[in-house]
């Protein structure tokens, strides 16, 4: 039987660590704070940002909520996120996405400033991830496949990794991070010959298809360390399902991420560990530009 790689754990660590970084953080004068700019009312952008606030309020980061109507005029949406941009006391902000189509999402993107783009989506976060320079923050469900597996002491390091999915969001920003810490990787995606050939060889297999299921048995061999990255609502089983069929996989692993309970959990756990580092690097600007 897989040992279970939980995410609990690896929240409970970042949690402590966090409140200890917030408190030291106010003693100076700084209240790390993040701006949730949402357009509509979107079910799934509504629950992440439930979740976002009550992980924020946990370790003491303040919230707030810029929730504008679905039918907001372009220019008054750009107005918003110009003066987030601006605000000396916003260390970071998560525009949710995607934006109604009479908003250009692309400009949208590209405006938001990147040292508080505590999501990762903007071209300088990524070209940070590429260049492993300190520009903006890597995806969060990216670092926290990475958070998971430093929290167990899975050493990375000259293994074999397979990442399947090659998304933005996920799959070629882990890959990147994997290769920061010295592992060997291979990326599978739908074009790829052989998966099941290459994705047996692994030592570590991160699974991000974005299809519910879509990484049984056949894909996996004996003994192999499997983050699931996937999530989503299997009418069916009528419960939360990741992109591996877990009953089949686990029997075969070494160690695997939970769903529910796995990636997910810590990734908005590490939303917030980028708004305390925003903080500490604008908070200190900010002091430094007082006269």
């Amino acid at each position: 039987m897989a040992e279970l790689l939980k995410g609990k754990e690896v929240v409970d660590s970042l949690n402590l660590r966090m409140s200890q970084e917030v408190e030291e953080l106010k003693k100076s004068g700084i209240c790390p704070t993040l701006a949730i700019l949402r357009v509509g009312e979107r079910a799934d952008d509504i629950s992440y940002e439930k979740g976002a606030i009550k992980r924020c309020e946990k370790v003491g980061v303040e919230v707030k909520v810029f929730a504008l109507p679905e039918d907001v005029e372009e220019n008054v949406f750009f107005d918003t996120l110009e003066k987030l941009n601006n605000d000396i006391n916003i260390h970071g902000i998560l525009m949710f996405r995607p934006l109604p189509k009479h908003i250009d999402g692309e400009r949208a993107r590209k405006l938001l400033a990147v040292q508080k783009d505590v999501d990762g989506c903007t071209d300088l976060s990524l070209a940070g991830v590429f260049t492993n320079t300190a520009l903006g923050f890597a995806p969060c469900t990216a670092e926290a496949a990475m958070e998971i597996l430093k929290y167990y002491n899975i050493d990375v390091a000259g293994k074999n990794v397979v990442v399947i999915g090659r998304s933005l969001v996920i799959g070629r920003p882990v890959a990147l991070l994997l290769m920061h810490k010295n592992a060997t990787v291979t990326i599978c995606h739908t074009k790829t010959n052989n998966m099941q050939e290459i994705t047996k060889r692994a030592d570590i297999l991160v699974v991000a298809t974005g299809q519910m299921e879509s990484i049984g048995a056949e894909y996996v061999s004996e003994g192999q360390i499997i983050i699931d990255v996937g999530i989503g609502w299997n009418e069916v089983k009528n419960k939360l399902c990741g992109d591996v069929k877990f009953d089949e996989v686990q029997a075969l692993a070494r160690a695997i991420t939970p769903v529910p309970g796995g990636v997910g959990g810590v990734t908005t756990s590490i939303l917030v560990k980028h708004v305390i580092e925003a903080a500490k690097i604008l908070g200190k600007l900010s002091e430094n530009s007082k006269f």
